[in-house]
C-alpha cells in the first residue's frame, strides 16, 4: 500500500491550496479515505473522509472551507483548501480507513505541509 501527498506550500491567510494523494496497492475505489493533520505540538486531528460512494464528511473546522474529493479512475484523492488560515498550518496525511470509520487509519502517506503566514 502506497499513499503519496503532494500540493502542500507556504501561502498567506485567505489563500487556497489543493492537496493531492496518489494511492496504490489497494482496491481505491472501495476504500473510504480521509484527509488527518497534525499541527506543531498537537496530536492528529481528522479533517475530512469520503466514503467509496462519494458521501464526505468535515471536521467543523474546516467546514465550508475545505472541499474533499475522489477520482477512482486515477486512483487519486484530493483536498482543496480555501480561505486558508493561520490555525491550518500543520502537515497535511492522507490515510487509507478502515471500513466506515473515517477516524480509524489502516495506512497514512508521508505527510505534505502546509505553512499559512503572511
Amino acid at each position: 500500500v502506497q499513499l503519496v501527498e503532494s500540493g502542500g506550500g507556504l501561502v498567506p491567510p485567505g489563500g487556497s491550496l489543493r492537496l493531492s494523494c496518489a494511492t496504490s496497492g489497494f482496491l481505491f475505489k472501495i476504500s473510504a479515505m480521509s484527509w488527518a493533520r497534525q499541527a506543531p505540538g498537537k496530536g492528529l486531528e481528522w479533517v475530512s473522509g469520503i466514503y467509496l460512494d462519494g458521501t464526505t464528511d468535515y471536521a467543523d473546522s474546516i467546514l465550508g472551507r475545505f472541499t474533499i474529493s475522489r477520482d477512482n479512475a486515477k486512483n487519486t484523492m484530493y483536498l482543496q483548501m480555501n480561505s486558508l488560515k493561520p490555525e491550518d498550518t500543520a502537515v497535511y496525511y492522507c490515510a487509507m480507513v478502515r471500513g466506515d470509520s473515517l477516524t480509524t487509519y489502516l495506512y497514512k502517506g508521508q505527510g505534505t505541509q502546509v505553512t499559512v503566514s503572511s
